[in-house]
């Protein structure tokens, strides 16, 4: 059995959505001090839903992967539905990753919050803080290193 399926070796060959956003309308960094992994969000939000989405990722392929499989994920989607984006659900939209290399769905994930609370702290949104990973003891935040 291979070590990466056919999609995570296609989304890490051909990322989809790579890039950055001018004038994005929030951005999310987070990053793992123990594998060197670190990913960069923007969301572009019109009416609560996402028009676009780019990303830049510094790591390994299934970082890259997890990234890109991400962002395609939430484009074209509501907030409301890309806050339940777990990274199970994008370890099985890849088809799965090995165990030593999950961490970088879950940095997915918690790159896409930090955008959105980012674009909720800019306007003045409500939100539920417990949808949120903790900062100061999430261990990926840029912001906490």
């Amino acid at each position: 059995m291979a070590l990466y399926s056919e999609k995570v070796m296609d989304h890490f060959m051909n990322p989809r959505n790579v890039g950055s956003i001018e004038n994005a309308d929030g951005i999310g960094e987070v990053g793992n001090a123990k594998c060197g992994d670190i990913m960069k969000i923007y969301l572009k939000i019109q009416n609560d839903i996402i028009t676009d989405v780019k990303f830049e990722t510094f790591g390994c392929g299934s970082a890259i992967a997890s990234s890109s499989m991400a962002t395609e994920m939430i484009k074209g989607k509501p907030l409301s539905e890309v806050l339940t984006l777990s990274n199970k659900a994008v370890v099985e939209a890849l088809d799965g990753l090995p165990a030593h290399k999950l961490h970088c769905s879950v940095l997915a994930e918690e790159a896409i919050k930090s955008a959105v609370l980012d674009y909720y702290k800019k306007n003045n949104i409500p939100y539920d803080a417990a949808i949120f990973p903790d900062c100061e003891n999430c261990g990926h935040c840029i912001t906490c290193e």
